[in-house]
């Protein structure tokens, strides 16, 4: 670890200050001053940016180093902002601009803000479980050889208390146990308030017992240095007030220093004598905010003690909206200070009208040559640099050969012989399930790549030449992380990984595999790695009801309605090997392409027999979206559109439908996502006056006018059904939409209209007359 810096106390307290300032300025100018056009109220959050620019002066100006990240809570990204402009890294026009358009945003975004964000957060829990998986990566990379120690970073979080009643924390938590994680702090912004209330007294007594049953050291800091001199001399009023329940101390800190008085004398008495009269009533109440989370020599002291790679959590007192006008009142946290307020504040630090933007004003000269020597001398003065992509070489992927084969089973097959190849992408693959490895086809590439561990892990079974199937041995070398059963931990894994080219300089591909259903169970996370646009592949299977004997409970219905709106995410639904190995190819492309994306793969166990091929020509369109499987014929007066699994039911009912129906079409859709991102794009370059055609549209017009559409999935009927409003063909949706049960593939197709029969029907209405 690098070694601390020599400590400018002075100068560090007048950053506090300054940021303080400046975040509230910012709020205030944006709902104050700045002309509104919608009358909506623009927001921001004084009293938690309040409460947090001492640390966070103790951290940027002092404790972090070069190759330290840090995810900040989201109600203090003012005050990053605000450090940011100190630096020399944010503008003036962007703070001018916050919560507008193009301008600061409300929450740290990695992709849209201008400054050096290294994790976003908004989503309350993840931005700290995140530092955790990222802390992880980076020792993987180590391990391997690609980062020198002098490369390597501490994580840190900033968290408000209230996160810490986020369970994908814990989940993680355990998970970094597992995995012996290190480099890690993340620091409580404990100040007892939330939206709607007072934190609950017993359970944060707690927190700390689980962190440090996971293996972590627990610095509180309850006082500062002037408040734990004076408690220290007054063992009883120091025992009564670590017993002040926490709305009460709010409470108090909101009324000041004569509320402080009255109650001291009525519950401590003669006891505190001394000291009430050594203060009056605003010294106490400042006495009494002398908590360690707003001392500088308090935190500086614990952060420089922390200097290894122990992860460690701070747990630093606040006052939430410290040195505001609202500072503990419990319905502060949405506060704003009204003009009056800010006046007053703006008089108090010394800052003159008009010149509220100036970045050190209000610090006299004799001062001002500390300040602009630490925010000098910062070491994590930066700016955005721009992402690194075209790194590696992706090589071509052949499908795998069988006359009947799942594209589940074509997965393993493509990745064991991708593991066999060694090419710098096989290196750089790192794949991760959560207890799912076997069960979703990663093992034989676990087998021949290994799992990750920093220490050596044998394979007892191997060891005791016990027969197994799967070879696991841990080494740290090996490119798999297995974790546990908990979504959120694998959508984390696979946002740390695939922001590695953006924090480490080292692109790598994830791969993470789990059951189709259970993406709803790790949605919040999922969203969360695609608005950062880390890049990752995700193979989710089995899918469908056609997981038969399983249940409804296995069973997944509308993950394809998930991926049809989620932003940064490409979804591919393949029938066929082949399509799925140019998927694969595509895939890892797009992972190292600046105009790339992440891909979802939705897979089946279900044995296919594979379609015959003539040339490449079917390629294009499979990547695309979608191709004709059947080319439809001059003026067709129907189609029929299949995804995925049930495409043998689909070409059967082709086959036996084609001669009574002169051109019928068999459309394969590899991609509703993609056709629909493609035909809104087209319509909204029409509107603006450019002529284009789709691809969905370009397809479809090859149909007659007035064609209808018979449209087949294993998946909610509204995947495919939006088709007909394309070009304005009726449609006959067929899919699912209760939970499946149990059964063979032919009592579940009969059941749920997935069958050839369902299809015969669909085309024969579709064709009768209106």
């Amino acid at each position: 670890m690098l070694k601390p810096l020599t400590t400018d106390i002075a100068s560090l307290k007048l950053l506090d200050e300054r940021l303080r300032w400046l975040s509230a300025w910012t709020i205030h100018h944006a709902n104050h001053v700045r002309e509104s056009d919608d009358g909506l109220k623009v927001g921001g959050h004084q009293a938690s940016c309040a409460s947090m620019t001492a640390i966070m002066a103790a951290l940027y100006f002092h404790a972090l180093g070069p190759n330290d990240r840090v995810a900040v809570k989201p109600h203090a990204g003012p005050v990053l902002h605000a450090i940011h402009y100190l630096l020399g890294s944010q503008s003036r026009e962007a703070l001018e601009n916050f919560r507008g358009f193009g301008g600061a945003q409300s929450y740290p975004s990695r992709t849209k803000d201008r400054i050096p964000v290294d994790f976003s957060t908004g989503s309350v829990g993840l931005g700290v479980a995140i530092t955790l998986f990222a802390s992880l990566v980076q020792d993987l990379l180590t391990a391997h050889g690609k980062l020198d120690e002098a490369d390597r970073g501490r994580f840190v979080a900033l968290i408000g208390d209230a996160e810490l009643d986020e369970g994908n924390i814990y989940e993680a938590l355990i998970e970094g146990h597992k995995h012996d994680v290190r480099n890690l702090w993340w620091i409580v912004d404990y100040n007892r308030q939330s939206l709607d209330a007072t934190s609950t007294d017993r359970m944060f007594e707690r927190f700390d017992e689980i962190f440090r049953s996971c293996g972590w050291r627990i610095a509180e800091l309850r006082y500062g240095k002037r408040l734990k001199a004076a408690l220290d001399g007054a063992p009883k009023l120091k025992a009564w007030f670590e017993q002040l329940p926490n709305a009460d101390l709010s409470a108090l800190h909101y009324q000041g220093g004569a509320a402080w008085r009255a109650r001291i004398e009525a519950e401590v008495g003669k006891p505190a004598e001394t000291l009430l009269k050594a203060h009056d009533d605003d010294a106490l109440a400042s006495l009494f905010t002398d908590l360690g989370g707003h001392c500088m020599e308090t935190l500086v002291d614990a952060f420089d003690a922390a200097n290894d790679d122990v992860p460690t959590l701070f747990i630093a007192w606040t006052v939430k909206g410290f040195g505001l006008p609202f500072a503990g009142h419990k319905d502060n946290h949405a506060g704003l200070m009204n003009p009056t307020q800010l006046a007053a504040l703006r008089e108090g630090m010394g800052v003159r009208e008009g010149s509220e933007w100036e970045p050190l004003e209000g610090i006299g000269d004799n001062a001002r040559t500390g300040v602009e020597a630490l925010i000098e001398r910062s070491r994590v003065a930066r700016d955005k640099r721009a992402r690194a992509f075209g790194q590696v070489t992706v090589p071509a992927i052949p499908a795998p050969s069988g006359e009947e084969q799942s594209t589940q089973a074509a997965f393993g097959r493509i990745l064991l012989d991708l593991s066999k190849g060694g090419s710098d992408m096989a290196d750089r693959i790192v794949t991760t399930s959560p207890d799912v490895t076997v069960s979703t086809n990663l093992g034989a590439w676990v087998n021949q790549r290994g799992l990750f561990r920093r220490s050596e892990m044998t394979d007892v079974f191997a060891k005791a030449k016990i027969a197994s199937a799967q070879k696991w041995s841990g080494t740290n070398k090996g490119q798999h992380i297995e974790l546990g059963i908990a979504e959120n931990n694998l959508f984390l894994m696979l946002a740390a990984a695939g922001l590695a080219g953006d924090l480490f300089d080292h692109r790598l591909f994830p791969i993470g595999t789990l059951y189709d259903p259970f993406i709803a169970r790790g949605l919040d996370a999922l969203n969360y790695a695609c608005y950062q646009d880390a890049r990752f592949l995700l193979v989710a299977t089995p899918s469908g009801i056609t997981l038969g004997p399983e249940g409804g409970a296995h069973q997944s219905i509308n993950p394809p309605l998930i991926a049809l709106g989620q932003p940064g995410l490409r979804h591919y639904e393949p029938a066929f090997a082949d399509e799925l190995a140019a998927m694969m190819e595509t895939a890892f492309r797009l992972i190292d392409d600046p105009d790339g994306e992440s891909t979802y793969l939705r897979l089946s166990t279900r044995n296919i027999r594979q379609v015959a091929r003539e040339g490449d020509g079917w390629r294009e369109g499979a990547i695309a979206g979608g191709y004709w499987l059947r080319e439809p014929g001059a003026d067709a007066e129907a189609a029929i559109v299949a995804m995925g699994a049930v495409m043998p039911e689909a070409l059967a009912a082709w086959e036996e439908l084609r001669d009574d129906i002169p051109g019928l079409g068999l459309l394969a859709i590899t991609s509703p996502d993609l056709l629909h991102r493609g035909w809104t794009e087209a319509q909204a370059a029409r509107w603006g006056g450019t002529r284009s055609a789709s691809h969905i549209e370009q397809l479809l017009s090859q149909l007659g006018r007035g064609a209808g559409l018979v449209t087949i999935a294993d998946a909610a009927p509204a995947s495919l059904s939006w088709l007909g409003g394309v070009l304005g063909q009726r449609v006959a949706p067929l899919g699912i939409d209760k939970f499946g049960q149990t059964g063979t593939l032919a009592d579940l197709y009969a059941a749920y209209r997935l069958d050839g029969a369902a299809i015969t029907e669909a085309v024969a209405e579709l064709l009768l007359p209106a």
